[in-house]
């Protein structure tokens, strides 16, 4: 159910104008179990501002979601969003085959119903954390994989790097990959691949910095080889020079594209609080 709001107000207000059918009970449910979205995006409190015209929208509820290994972001009859946590791989390899996000919630959605199935977006690198969109539907992830940069619209991350680096905007170069799955930057525009990458500095505290990155072309450890190259590794990155830490510091945080049905999908989550606790340390890295 989507409408339209028809005055600046708060969220509540507009909710149970919108839909009377609703009982006030059912509405504050909705919002405190992430139900409802505000041009396409999920708000859950109450005073959360709207202005006219604003899409306002309530999705079917699963109650189920408390029962699932993994946060879910969000979820509705195309997607399965959750929040991938450190340390753990998107699908499996030839060493792994259960410790995966795609067995655990591909497992969780069979028992919720049996004939329920998932399907791999993207992925993440086992060691980066954040938003990770599963579709139930095959087509949709046909659709949606063919034509990836076409639908992606937004695609942000934060880092914790080494230094105090300068704000870079569409910074382009070439990355290639050599027979030992190590990524590095060639002047050689024919035999790499374009990367288009965009960081500024969110907070510092004189020896490392958090950054908010955007990319614009989704290579393989495209920000950490770059931010790597530019002489800013980020913390935890074993393979590309960055000083020690018990996690790779980076975190996928928004997510935002075109769905096949032409509506606009923004999947995101908060930084988290161990990227805080990290710069608030003063003096050398670990």
């Amino acid at each position: 159910m989507e409408k339209r709001a028809l005055k600046s107000g708060k969220l509540l207000e507009s909710l149970c104008t919108l839909f009377p059918d609703q009982s006030h009970k059912k509405i504050k449910n909705a919002l405190k179990n992430g139900a409802v979205l505000v041009n396409g995006k999920v708000r859950t409190k109450y005073d959360y501002p709207v202005h006219p015209q604003d899409k306002i929208e309530i999705q079917k509820e699963y109650k189920t979601h408390k029962k699932s290994p993994l946060k879910i972001i969000y979820e509705d009859q195309n997607f399965l969003v959750v929040e991938k946590p450190a340390h753990l791989l998107t699908i499996a390899t030839d060493k792994e085959k259960e410790k995966t996000v795609y067995h655990k919630m591909r497992e969780f959605i069979k028992k919720r119903h049996s004939k329920d199935k998932i399907f791999i977006l993207h992925r993440l690198d086992q060691d980066t954390s954040g938003v990770l969109v599963f579709v139930k539907n095959e087509k949709i992830k046909t659709t949606l994989q063919q034509s990836w940069n076409q639908y992606v619209q937004k695609r942000e991350y934060y880092a914790i790097v080494k230094g105090i680096p300068e704000t870079k905007k569409n910074y382009t170069c070439y990355l290639k990959e050599d027979q030992n799955n190590f990524v590095f930057v060639t002047d050689d525009s024919k035999k790499g691949k374009k990367a288009v990458t965009s960081f500024e500095v969110i907070k510092t505290n004189g020896v490392e910095s958090l950054l908010k990155v955007n990319i614009k072309t989704g290579r393989k450890n495209q920000i950490r080889v770059v931010l790597s190259y530019l002489g800013y590794p980020i913390v935890g990155d074993k393979k590309y020079g960055g000083p020690k830490a018990d996690r790779l510091y980076l975190q996928a945080s928004k997510l935002k594209l075109k769905g096949e049905d032409h509506k606009t999908y923004c999947f995101e989550t908060p930084i988290e609080a161990s990227f805080l606790q990290r710069l608030k340390k003063k003096g050398k890295s670990e």
